[in-house]
């Protein structure tokens, strides 16, 4: 165990805390102990080194321990002590630096040494050298993988002269703060304070800070209250600390008002005066949960005690009415604003432009730019990117680009941000030429480029079958050394499957490998599915072995793809098989695998069969959806059994799920086949009611259902009535056309 020394015993009133009790302590080493210490000839003997008691009336003595570990004969550390000791000179502390102090004389000397020269720095008050020291020590014993939690007493002076550690307590705290080493700067705390000193509240503050940004919620929660429990008492800055932990929320750390409002009310009995950061803080906490009117009245009662009020405060009011496209409330917010001597800024601005072009008011968001030039503001490149989205959205891409380049003649310096609006705009209007033309201008402005920009584009062509101008896009990114992530990959994989090209898929796979990118779920799910779309679920199964060796296992979305397509090839015996291979390898059937297998037994009319899928899947807590009953009520009327399609429908319709084109059509089907044309046109004008389109399916039915009755005017009425609501007759209804009018001939 190491030997604790003694550096300085002074009379605390005489810390070093001006430039002139520098000067003097300067002068004292000087005058008679720097001179002493200079003199004094080191015993570098391997037995032990001895140094006198030096004793003057400006500093009350300088203790050293009489016995010091072994060090080498060459060892310089010493003489760089003295010299700190004589000058506080930085320069003269750098001569060494730790790790090489470590590597030459080992770690117990050096550390020995390094404490010496810290609390020399620590009794002058030099808090940034103090730090620096301490901070090549922490990197030197965290590289090193050494026990931090020992360093604390490592660094300790000695016990009967332990509150001269106190700055280099409350440094060492800020250290590891701000080394992302929360754990070990709370011990600090705890430890300083076991010792019976207290940190001062700037490095606490600090701390609570670190601990606030890093999401250490219990931590930042127990070391508040501790500190308004035994102190330092806390500041308004860490009051405002707290604030922005309780109102600015994190990750999934909600917004807490409560807390919030109870700082302001502890504040008040502290004595502690709120700052205008602090009564912002709390403003954007009401607005991020949406309480923008009470946030309006807090801003109010300020200004009626005044408090102070800014910009800032008031933004976050417009920007929360804006948020939920208030924008009138937004504009009164403003002229409020202006009414008590707060100018609005660009920011001000462009919250509202950005509120408008949300809404598709372009109009007021080019009124906005008018304005802040009639109020000598230049509107940022933020405020026209909010307005270029807004033409963007309304498809006026002629405008927006005009905008874009006049931008760029007035001195606006575009960033990649500008870029993809426009990109994303022609892309959604489907010019991928005009797009690319501008990823290009990226790329010669020499603009940060990242995968993002290439996807939009990317995706655009394959959507429109231009694979061999994707590819050209994802050569060009790994020209420029931009990795494309499994996105992009996906994107012209599933561009592969679309045109049939599933060889050139499964090679894109093994170039992803290569890269070092590894297909996921997705990727296979493309390529079965455009198999089983091919009618080859066969050739699909056999993909299932590469998946596993990718490390990818099947999951239900696979099943599912497979059961569909061995379903619709009129092969329930495989479909049956990879169901039951699904439940052996303990993967649940989800509501769509469900569906599929009710539809499967439905088309087989083995109604039974159905309905015992159906049960099951809502004993085993899924809800069914519009497509589960649908299946259903299509199977019962496919057999003409109307009562239980008829009690289907209005279960799925007290259960609140809402019927489809689909649901009615196969209803009026089944009750058109059992001659009850008066229950398919009741059902025809209620789909009118709800505002759904009866299609061509819906019409060759009732045409069908009349023509079966013999009712061939009816039947041609419905054909004129589907002509004129825009629905063009298929091949059934042309043949049930030539049927009517044999029937109108005989």
């Amino acid at each position: 165990m190491w030997v604790s020394m003694g550096i300085f015993s002074c009379s605390r009133k005489r810390l070093f805390t001006s430039n002139l009790l520098r000067y003097s302590f300067r002068v004292f080493y000087s005058a008679s102990s720097a001179l002493l210490l200079e003199d004094h000839v080191f015993d570098c003997s391997p037995d032990k080194v001895e140094v006198n008691v030096v004793e003057t009336n400006v500093i009350d003595n300088i203790s050293v321990p009489r016995k010091w570990y072994r060090i080498k004969k060459e060892s310089k550390l010493y003489p760089v002590i003295v010299k700190v000791y004589k000058s506080l000179s930085w320069e003269v502390a750098r001569e060494m630096r730790f790790f090489n102090a470590v590597n030459r004389y080992g770690y117990p000397h050096s550390i020995y040494a390094f404490r010496i020269i810290v609390h020399v720095f620590a009794l002058a008050a030099m808090e940034m050298e103090v730090y620096a020291l301490l901070r090549d020590i922490v990197n030197y014993n965290r590289e090193a993988k050494m026990d931090m939690y020992e360093l604390f007493q490592s660094l300790l002076d000695s016990h009967e002269h332990a509150w001269r550690s106190v700055i280099v307590c409350s440094v060492l705290m800020k250290v590891f703060a701000s080394n992302k080493m929360p754990e070990n700067a709370m011990d600090v705390f705890v430890q300083t304070k076991k010792i019976g000193l207290k940190p001062n509240i700037k490095s606490c503050n600090f701390l609570l800070k670190c601990l606030v940004e890093a999401n250490r919620v219990n931590f930042v929660r127990s070391l508040f209250e501790e500190l308004k429990n035994s102190g330092p008492s806390p500041n308004v800055h860490t009051y405002t600390i707290m604030m922005k932990f309780y109102c600015n929320g994190h990750l999934e750390r909600d917004v807490d008002l409560l807390q919030a409002t109870d700082l302001l009310e502890d504040m008040e009995r502290n004595g502690e005066s709120p700052t205008i950061v602090t009564y912002s803080t709390y403003i954007h906490g009401l607005c991020r949960v949406g309480c923008v009117g009470s946030a309006l009245k807090f801003i109010q009662d300020l200004i009626h005690e005044n408090q102070p009020v800014n910009t800032y405060c008031y933004n976050a009011v417009i920007h929360g009415f804006c948020q939920k496209g208030e924008m009138h409330e937004a504009l009164n917010v403003v002229e409020e604003m202006k009414n008590h001597g707060i100018s609005a800024d660009d920011y001000t601005y462009s919250i509202l432009i950005d509120g408008f072009c949300k809404k598709g008011d372009i109009e007021n968001g080019l009124r906005m730019i008018k304005e802040m030039e009639l109020c000598n503001i230049k509107p940022s490149l933020v405020s026209y990117s909010s307005l270029l989205h807004g033409f963007c959205k309304s498809g006026l891409m002629d405008i927006s680009l005009k905008i874009f380049r006049d931008l760029g003649a007035s001195g606006y310096e575009y960033d990649p941000f500008v870029y993809n609006i426009l990109i994303n705009g022609f892309c959604l209007k489907d010019d991928m030429d005009s797009a690319k033309n501008l990823l290009e201008q990226m790329m010669s402005n020499s603009l940060e480029l990242n995968a993002f920009n290439f996807n939009r584009l990317i995706h655009g062509f394959c959507k429109q079958g231009m694979l061999d101008k994707s590819l050209e896009l994802l050569r060009t990114m790994l020209q420029i050394g931009l990795v494309p992530n499994i996105l992009t990959w996906n994107v012209v994989a599933n561009g592969y499957c679309i045109k049939g090209h599933l060889e050139e898929a499964l090679k894109l796979i093994n170039e992803m490998k290569e890269l070092g990118i590894n297909p996921n779920s997705y990727t296979f799910s493309a390529i079965i599915n455009r198999v089983c779309k091919d009618k080859k679920p066969e050739n699909a199964w056999e993909l299932f072995p590469l998946m596993i060796k990718n490390n990818i296992l099947p999951c239900d979305v696979h099943y599912a793809i497979l059961i569909d397509g061995f379903a619709k090839q009129s092969n329930p015996k495989k479909a049956w098989i990879l169901y039951t291979r699904m439940l052996k390898a303990g993967i649940k059937p989800s509501i769509v695998t469900y569906t599929i297998i009710i539809n499967m037994f439905c088309h087989m009319n083995k109604m039974d069969e159905a309905c015992g899928f159906f049960k099951e899947m809502t004993e085993n807590g899924l809800i069914p959806d519009t497509i589960s009953y649908t299946s259903l009520i299509a199977g019962f009327s496919r057999i003409g059994d109307m009562k239980e399609a008829w009690a289907l429908f209005n279960e799925m319709l007290r259960r609140g799920c809402s019927p489809n084109v689909v649901t009615y059509t196969c209803l009026i089907d089944g009750f058109c086949k059992s001659r009850r044309m008066d229950i398919a046109r009741l059902l025809v004008d209620e789909m009118n009611r709800n505002n759904i389109t009866p299609d061509v399916v819906t019409y060759n039915s009732l045409i069908a259902g009349y023509q079966r009755l013999g009712d061939f005017e009816k039947a041609h009425n419905l054909l004129i009535e589907m002509k004129k609501s825009g629905i063009l007759p298929d091949d059934i209804i042309t043949h049930r056309t030539l049927g009517m009018r044999a029937g109108e001939t005989n």
